[in-house]
């Protein structure tokens, strides 16, 4: 499959830059793309233009006001989306489900649908948030970032399973599985994770099943 090498460097650059919170200046930029110093101004002048980027005082590069205006327009339809589909997950594996996104070095949940048929379930509210390190949400979105060789174990163990699973990081006697959703945008504005939470007892077989069919289901409407 072809690709348009200068449309592909300009995603590639917004990638390095969203990870880059400080900002990054374009020297290590071209470095990072491997590009020619020139190049890189081009490019970064370019996403300039279209407010997708900003210059700070020192000259650094970060994120600016246009990628937060798509982000708003993903979540509207992430929203739209996910709310049956994580519904009928939380029916199915008895917990309670939800959706989480990455912000900063924070893990926020956006989304929280509770089984039907369930008296007792874990609380989690929409808000709250947690380090990126710690709990499967947080887990599973840095699993779907690109393999580093500091990447800590339960990383890499997500990445090879597919989905991460924590038990007692968050709450006491809670188990967590989350899986990250891939942003068809592939800006790497809006990481996403679906997941379900409950106490002990949970089939996490089954729930890590239920946990990927969902998250590939949430990227198949968000492509369509």
């Amino acid at each position: 499959m072809s690709t348009l090498q200068t449309l592909d460097r300009g995603l590639r650059a917004l990638e390095v830059i969203s990870h880059s919170p400080a900002g990054i200046s374009v020297a290590e930029l071209a470095k990072e793309l491997g590009i020619h110093r020139a190049i890189c101004y081009r490019i970064v002048a370019t996403l300039e233009e279209h407010l997708l980027v900003a210059r700070i005082d020192d000259g650094r590069v970060r994120l600016a006001v246009g990628v937060a205006v798509l982000a708003s327009r993903f979540e509207s339809r992430l929203t739209e989306d996910a709310r049956p589909l994580l519904h009928a997950l939380a029916n199915e594996t008895h917990a309670t489900a939800f959706i989480s996104a990455a912000e900063g070095r924070d893990c926020v949940a956006v989304l929280v649908a509770e089984p039907e048929d369930t008296v007792l379930t874990v609380g989690y509210r929409v808000g709250s948030r947690h380090p990126l390190t710690k709990g499967a949400a947080g887990i599973a979105i840095l699993a779907a970032r690109p393999e580093h060789p500091a990447d800590p174990k339960p990383v890499q163990q997500a990445r090879r399973d597919g989905y991460s699973l924590t038990r007692g990081e968050l709450e006491r006697g809670a188990v967590g599985i989350a899986a990250g959703i891939r942003a068809p945008s592939g800006l790497g504005t809006a990481e996403h994770c679906v997941g379900v939470v409950a106490i002990d007892g949970l089939d996490t077989d089954l729930a890590a099943d239920a946990v990927m069919r969902a998250a590939r289901e949430l990227e198949r409407l968000l492509s369509a």
